[in-house]
Parts: structure tokens; sequence; C-alpha cells
């Protein structure tokens, strides 16, 4: 892990997102915080990737971050949290591999085009379940907040 890879990594993913947000119509003043949201998801995921070696988590993680990150611009911008994620959840899809899943079918290894689907629905499921975490705990600390918010004024109202 030197820092060239890492200005790569960052570089391209930035890139990615921004243009996968151009081509999904995300309106020019957010194109830039969907970009790194993007990026951010991805070098957690390429971090994680590094450190344990381990592409099930790694996803998870990316999707984990995308997701908060995606909540905490759409309250601070009040517009809807799809605008941040769909785009920034793009580059962490595993399209490679399944492409590999899908020539190994046509070329009748059908043993490894299994492994590689198995792969494939392993990645996109941690993806989703991270983001399906991240909404639940972002949740859960809104409804916190406010509550407490609540309570205070309440008191001080007396």
């Amino acid at each position: 892990m030197n820092l060239e890879m890492i200005i790569v990594q960052i570089v391209f993913s930035y890139v990615g997102t921004f243009a996968a947000a151009f081509v999904l119509n995300v309106p020019r003043k957010m194109l830039n915080l969907t970009a790194i949201t993007g990026l951010i998801g991805w070098t957690s995921y390429w971090f994680v990737k590094q450190i344990f070696a381990n592409g099930i988590l790694a996803n998870f993680t990316g999707g984990l971050v995308v997701g908060i990150m995606g909540l905490i611009l759409s309250r601070k911008k009040n517009v809807s949290s799809v605008i941040f994620t769909i785009p920034a959840l793009i580059p962490l899809v595993p399209g490679a591999t399944a492409y590999q899943a899908l020539m190994y079918q046509i070329s009748g290894q059908t043993i490894n085009a299994i492994d590689k689907l198995f792969v494939v629905t392993m990645y996109a499921g941690a993806i989703a379940l991270g983001y399906i975490l991240s909404q639940f705990v972002t949740e859960q600390y809104i409804r916190l907040t406010d509550d407490v918010k609540t309570t205070v004024t309440k008191r001080f109202k007396r």
C-alpha cells in the first residue's frame, strides 16, 4: 500500500462516482458532494480490503459508510438521500466478478460460474446489509437526538 496507489484509488473513485451521478441526472449543485460520498465509501472499502483481505467485510463497510454519509448530507442539504447514495454505491458493485461468472457459464465451466455467482451474491448482500444497517442506525440516532431536544425544550419552558 503505497501513496501512489492511494492517490489513484481516491482520484478514480471520485471521477467514477461523479460520472455516475452525472449520468443519473443528480442536480449540479450536489454532484461534488455525491462524488465525495463515493470517494469516502470506496476508500473505506479499499482500506478494509487491504487490511483484512476480506471482500465481504469491505463491501459491508463501503455500503455502511455510503449510507451514513448519504443520510447526513441529505439532512444538511434537505434533499433525498438517494441523490447521494445511489451513485456512490455504483463503484462498489461487483461488476467484474459478475462478468467472470457470465463468461464461465458461456464457456461451459458451470462449477466456476456458480462459484463466481455465489461471490457476487455475497458481495451484493454485504453492500445491501451495510446500507440497510446505516439507515437503521441513523434513524435511531435522529430519533434519540430529537427526543432529547424535545425533553430539554419542555423542561426549560416551564
